[in-house]
């Protein structure tokens, strides 16, 4: 299946050009002549990147973007702008964009970018799936096996959680045998990732 590229720029001739090498490089490309057009589309489940023009009336590149991050729509994006300068670069970079590229942009470079971009957006949809995966396992967990696991995690030897929470060293042992299978853990070390995966920031 082709990978989506969002090209959202008001100016016609560009959205038309870079959409044409997009798909000669066998990308899917959905164009938006606005910022507002692009966020009634696109939603935390969509995939691929997102090439951004800079200067658009009503909403600029810059705000678009943080509108996307507070909306929690974790899309790659790409800069493209005719008038960029170091300070706009900087802050576009430390907000999480892959790159800001200025028009009349290179076309092997803007490629290379968005290949970059979709693999992004690859690893960080294994990463949320893996987290989902890991929450469900963890859902499965009886309250005891919870403090058992928490307790695990932090360290403590099988005497000192059955002396913890005034159990059996037998009953630890059940209890942390079970955790192991629901949480479908292979070590101690892997069921303490898994834990620490879902701690609240």
């Amino acid at each position: 299946m082709k990978k989506k590229v969002y090209v959202v720029d008001d100016d016609a001739a560009v959205r038309d050009a870079v959409g044409m090498l997009l798909s000669i490089a066998g990308y899917e490309p959905v164009s938006f002549s606005s910022p507002e057009e692009f966020l009634g589309a696109c939603s935390q489940h969509s995939r691929g990147c997102a090439i951004l023009d800079v200067h658009m009336p009503f909403m600029d590149g810059a705000t678009l973007q943080q509108e996307l991050i507070r909306r929690e729509i974790g899309l790659p994006v790409i800069f493209l702008s005719a008038y960029g300068n170091i300070p706009m670069t900087v802050r576009a970079i430390k907000a999480g964009a892959v790159d800001f590229l200025t028009k009349p942009v290179n076309a092997n470079l803007l490629l290379e970018r968005v290949e970059a971009a979709i693999e992004q957006d690859e690893h960080r949809h294994v990463e949320l799936e893996q987290a989902r995966l890991n929450s469900s396992r963890l859902e499965n967990l009886t309250d005891r096996e919870r403090d058992v696991m928490k307790l695990a995690v932090s360290g403590c030897s099988n005497k000192e959680i059955a002396r913890h929470l005034g159990i059996s060293h037998r009953t630890v042992e059940i209890h942390r045998s079970r955790v192991m299978q629901k949480t479908g853990s292979a070590s101690l070390l892997d069921l303490a990732r898994i834990a620490a995966e879902q701690e609240p920031d």
